[in-house]
Protein backbone atom coordinates (compact mmCIF):
# COMPACT_ATOMS: atom_id res chain seq x y z
CA UNK A 1 0.00 0.00 0.00
CA UNK A 2 2.70 2.47 1.06
CA UNK A 3 4.85 1.42 -1.88
CA UNK A 4 2.02 2.21 -4.30
CA UNK A 5 1.46 5.56 -2.57
CA UNK A 6 5.12 6.51 -2.95
CA UNK A 7 4.98 5.48 -6.61
CA UNK A 8 2.00 7.77 -7.22
CA UNK A 9 3.73 10.67 -5.45
CA UNK A 10 6.89 10.13 -7.50
CA UNK A 11 4.85 10.02 -10.72
CA UNK A 12 3.02 13.26 -9.88
CA UNK A 13 6.27 14.99 -8.90
CA UNK A 14 7.94 13.96 -12.15
CA UNK A 15 4.92 15.19 -14.11
CA UNK A 16 5.15 18.58 -12.42
CA UNK A 17 8.86 18.75 -13.18
CA UNK A 18 8.26 17.97 -16.84
CA UNK A 19 5.47 20.56 -17.03
CA UNK A 20 7.75 23.18 -15.49
CA UNK A 21 10.29 22.63 -18.26
CA UNK A 22 14.06 22.87 -18.00
CA UNK A 23 15.57 25.17 -15.41
CA UNK A 24 16.41 28.63 -16.74
CA UNK A 25 18.84 31.07 -15.17
CA UNK A 26 16.93 34.07 -13.84
CA UNK A 27 18.55 37.50 -13.78
CA UNK A 28 18.19 39.52 -10.59
CA UNK A 29 15.53 42.19 -10.94
CA UNK A 30 16.71 45.58 -9.61
CA UNK A 31 13.68 46.17 -7.40
CA UNK A 32 13.52 49.48 -5.52
CA UNK A 33 10.07 50.35 -4.21
CA UNK A 34 11.34 53.67 -2.86
CA UNK A 35 12.16 54.86 -6.40
CA UNK A 36 8.96 56.74 -7.26
CA UNK A 37 10.25 57.75 -10.71
CA UNK A 38 10.77 54.08 -11.57
CA UNK A 39 7.32 53.14 -10.30
CA UNK A 40 5.69 55.98 -12.24
CA UNK A 41 7.47 54.94 -15.44
CA UNK A 42 6.46 51.33 -14.82
CA UNK A 43 2.82 52.39 -14.44
CA UNK A 44 3.04 54.28 -17.72
CA UNK A 45 4.49 51.25 -19.51
CA UNK A 46 1.78 48.98 -18.12
CA UNK A 47 -1.03 51.29 -19.18
CA UNK A 48 0.40 51.74 -22.68
CA UNK A 49 1.59 48.22 -23.48
CA UNK A 50 -0.11 45.73 -21.14
CA UNK A 51 -3.59 47.00 -20.28
CA UNK A 52 -4.93 46.25 -23.75
CA UNK A 53 -4.98 42.55 -22.83
CA UNK A 54 -4.22 42.26 -19.11
CA UNK A 55 -6.08 43.73 -16.16
CA UNK A 56 -5.39 44.59 -12.53
CA UNK A 57 -8.83 43.94 -11.12
CA UNK A 58 -7.70 44.32 -7.50
CA UNK A 59 -5.85 47.63 -7.91
CA UNK A 60 -7.60 51.00 -8.13
CA UNK A 61 -6.43 54.01 -10.10
CA UNK A 62 -6.88 56.21 -7.03
CA UNK A 63 -4.62 53.98 -4.92
CA UNK A 64 -1.96 53.98 -7.63
CA UNK A 65 -2.02 57.76 -8.01
CA UNK A 66 -1.83 58.30 -4.25
CA UNK A 67 0.95 55.79 -3.58
CA UNK A 68 3.11 56.88 -6.52
CA UNK A 69 2.69 60.63 -5.93
CA UNK A 70 0.90 61.15 -9.25
CA UNK A 71 -1.43 64.18 -9.26
CA UNK A 72 -4.96 63.05 -10.07
CA UNK A 73 -5.35 65.33 -13.10
CA UNK A 74 -2.02 64.12 -14.52
CA UNK A 75 -2.97 60.49 -13.92
CA UNK A 76 -6.39 60.88 -15.53
CA UNK A 77 -4.90 62.56 -18.60
CA UNK A 78 -1.94 60.23 -19.11
CA UNK A 79 -2.82 56.87 -17.58
CA UNK A 80 -6.56 56.37 -18.02
CA UNK A 81 -7.62 55.34 -21.53
CA UNK A 82 -10.68 53.14 -20.98
CA UNK A 83 -13.26 55.66 -19.81
CA UNK A 84 -13.04 54.51 -16.19
CA UNK A 85 -13.41 56.63 -13.07
CA UNK A 86 -10.56 57.39 -10.69
CA UNK A 87 -12.07 55.13 -8.04
CA UNK A 88 -12.42 52.18 -10.43
CA UNK A 89 -10.20 49.13 -10.64
CA UNK A 90 -7.66 48.99 -13.47
CA UNK A 91 -9.55 46.99 -16.09
CA UNK A 92 -9.73 46.94 -19.88
CA UNK A 93 -12.70 46.60 -22.20
CA UNK A 94 -11.76 43.26 -23.76
CA UNK A 95 -14.52 40.66 -23.61
CA UNK A 96 -13.47 37.27 -22.26
CA UNK A 97 -14.93 35.46 -25.29
CA UNK A 98 -12.94 37.65 -27.67
CA UNK A 99 -9.76 37.08 -25.68
CA UNK A 100 -10.24 33.31 -25.78
CA UNK A 101 -10.87 33.47 -29.52
CA UNK A 102 -7.78 35.55 -30.26
CA UNK A 103 -5.30 34.05 -27.80
CA UNK A 104 -6.72 30.61 -27.06
CA UNK A 105 -7.23 31.63 -23.42
CA UNK A 106 -8.07 34.84 -21.62
CA UNK A 107 -4.89 36.74 -20.63
CA UNK A 108 -4.35 36.45 -16.85
CA UNK A 109 -4.95 39.23 -14.38
CA UNK A 110 -1.60 40.74 -13.37
CA UNK A 111 -2.41 42.15 -9.93
CA UNK A 112 -0.53 39.37 -8.15
CA UNK A 113 1.74 38.13 -10.93
CA UNK A 114 4.89 39.37 -9.18
CA UNK A 115 3.94 37.47 -6.03
CA UNK A 116 3.15 34.29 -7.97
CA UNK A 117 6.02 34.30 -10.47
CA UNK A 118 8.53 36.46 -8.63
CA UNK A 119 10.20 39.65 -9.91
CA UNK A 120 13.30 37.82 -11.17
CA UNK A 121 11.14 35.56 -13.36
CA UNK A 122 9.25 38.52 -14.81
CA UNK A 123 12.43 40.53 -15.41
CA UNK A 124 14.07 37.64 -17.26
CA UNK A 125 10.89 36.65 -19.12
CA UNK A 126 10.31 40.11 -20.61
CA UNK A 127 13.90 40.11 -21.89
CA UNK A 128 13.81 36.57 -23.33
CA UNK A 129 11.54 36.84 -26.37
CA UNK A 130 13.02 35.89 -29.73
CA UNK A 131 11.80 35.61 -33.31
CA UNK A 132 10.15 32.28 -34.15
CA UNK A 133 8.14 32.25 -37.42
CA UNK A 134 6.56 28.94 -36.43
CA UNK A 135 4.63 30.55 -33.58
CA UNK A 136 1.25 32.29 -34.10
CA UNK A 137 2.60 35.71 -33.09
CA UNK A 138 6.03 35.19 -34.62
CA UNK A 139 7.89 34.99 -31.29
CA UNK A 140 8.85 32.46 -28.64
CA UNK A 141 10.42 32.79 -25.22
CA UNK A 142 13.34 31.07 -23.49
CA UNK A 143 11.74 31.34 -20.04
CA UNK A 144 8.22 30.38 -21.18
CA UNK A 145 8.59 28.09 -24.23
CA UNK A 146 5.66 28.06 -26.66
CA UNK A 147 4.31 31.24 -25.10
CA UNK A 148 0.91 32.27 -26.44
CA UNK A 149 1.29 36.05 -26.35
CA UNK A 150 2.94 38.55 -28.70
CA UNK A 151 6.06 40.49 -27.78
CA UNK A 152 4.19 43.63 -26.75
CA UNK A 153 7.40 45.56 -26.04
CA UNK A 154 8.86 44.91 -29.50
CA UNK A 155 8.37 48.56 -30.39
CA UNK A 156 10.82 49.44 -27.64
CA UNK A 157 13.28 46.56 -27.97
CA UNK A 158 13.15 45.81 -31.68
CA UNK A 159 12.87 42.26 -32.99
CA UNK A 160 15.03 39.99 -30.82
CA UNK A 161 16.67 36.90 -32.24
CA UNK A 162 18.90 34.09 -31.02
CA UNK A 163 22.50 34.87 -31.89
CA UNK A 164 25.15 32.25 -32.62
CA UNK A 165 28.89 32.53 -33.19
CA UNK A 166 31.35 30.14 -34.76
CA UNK A 167 33.83 29.05 -32.11
CA UNK A 168 36.50 26.42 -31.77
CA UNK A 169 35.22 23.67 -29.45
CA UNK A 170 37.40 20.60 -28.84
CA UNK A 171 39.35 21.39 -31.98
CA UNK A 172 36.23 21.74 -34.14
CA UNK A 173 34.39 24.81 -35.41
CA UNK A 174 30.88 24.84 -34.00
CA UNK A 175 27.94 27.23 -33.83
CA UNK A 176 27.64 28.34 -30.20
CA UNK A 177 24.59 30.14 -28.80
CA UNK A 178 25.71 33.47 -27.33
CA UNK A 179 22.40 34.99 -26.27
CA UNK A 180 19.53 37.10 -27.55
CA UNK A 181 20.26 40.18 -29.64
CA UNK A 182 18.00 42.60 -31.51
CA UNK A 183 17.81 43.86 -35.07
CA UNK A 184 18.27 47.48 -33.98
CA UNK A 185 14.78 48.65 -34.95
CA UNK A 186 13.65 49.37 -31.38
CA UNK A 187 13.21 52.82 -29.90
CA UNK A 188 15.55 52.00 -26.99
CA UNK A 189 19.11 50.77 -26.68
CA UNK A 190 19.72 47.44 -24.94
CA UNK A 191 20.57 49.20 -21.68
CA UNK A 192 17.53 51.48 -21.90
CA UNK A 193 15.27 48.53 -22.62
CA UNK A 194 16.58 46.63 -19.59
CA UNK A 195 15.90 49.71 -17.48
CA UNK A 196 12.37 50.02 -18.86
CA UNK A 197 11.65 46.36 -18.09
CA UNK A 198 13.07 46.85 -14.59
CA UNK A 199 10.68 49.78 -14.07
CA UNK A 200 7.71 47.73 -15.29
CA UNK A 201 8.60 44.82 -13.01
CA UNK A 202 9.16 47.25 -10.14
CA UNK A 203 5.61 48.52 -10.66
CA UNK A 204 4.20 44.97 -10.79
CA UNK A 205 6.04 44.18 -7.56
CA UNK A 206 4.42 47.23 -5.93
CA UNK A 207 0.94 46.30 -7.18
CA UNK A 208 1.30 42.79 -5.75
CA UNK A 209 1.53 44.27 -2.25
CA UNK A 210 0.94 48.05 -2.14
CA UNK A 211 1.25 48.14 1.64
CA UNK A 212 4.99 47.55 1.26
CA UNK A 213 5.41 51.25 0.50
CA UNK A 214 3.69 52.21 3.74
CA UNK A 215 5.55 49.53 5.70
CA UNK A 216 8.94 50.70 4.48
CA UNK A 217 8.14 54.35 5.12
CA UNK A 218 6.96 53.45 8.63
CA UNK A 219 10.06 51.32 9.16
CA UNK A 220 12.32 54.28 8.37
CA UNK A 221 10.40 56.47 10.83
CA UNK A 222 10.69 53.80 13.52
CA UNK A 223 14.45 53.49 12.97
CA UNK A 224 14.87 57.27 13.21
CA UNK A 225 12.81 57.31 16.42
CA UNK A 226 14.89 54.50 17.94
CA UNK A 227 18.11 56.27 17.01
CA UNK A 228 16.96 59.51 18.66
CA UNK A 229 15.71 57.56 21.68
CA UNK A 230 19.07 55.77 21.98
CA UNK A 231 20.98 59.07 21.94
CA UNK A 232 18.68 60.60 24.57
CA UNK A 233 18.85 57.47 26.72
CA UNK A 234 22.66 57.47 26.51
CA UNK A 235 22.88 61.14 27.48
CA UNK A 236 20.43 60.57 30.34
CA UNK A 237 22.48 57.60 31.55
CA UNK A 238 25.64 59.72 31.55
CA UNK A 239 23.86 62.44 33.52
CA UNK A 240 22.60 59.97 36.16
CA UNK A 241 25.94 58.20 36.60
CA UNK A 242 28.37 61.11 36.38
CA UNK A 243 28.53 61.55 40.17
CA UNK A 244 28.91 57.81 40.84
CA UNK A 245 32.28 57.65 39.08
Amino acid sequence: MMKNLFSVIALVASSWAMAAGPAVHLDKAPIDLMDKASLQHGAKLFQNYCLGCHQMQYQRYSRTFRDLDIPEDVGVENLMFTGKKVGDHIKNNMATKDAEKWFGAAPPDLTNVARVRGPDWLYTYLRSFYADPARPFGVNNDVFPMVGMPHVLQELQGMPYKAYETRLVDGESKQVYVGIKTDGTGELSAEEYDRAVADLVNYLEYVGEPTKLESRALGIKVMVFLLIFFVLAYLLKKEYWKDVH
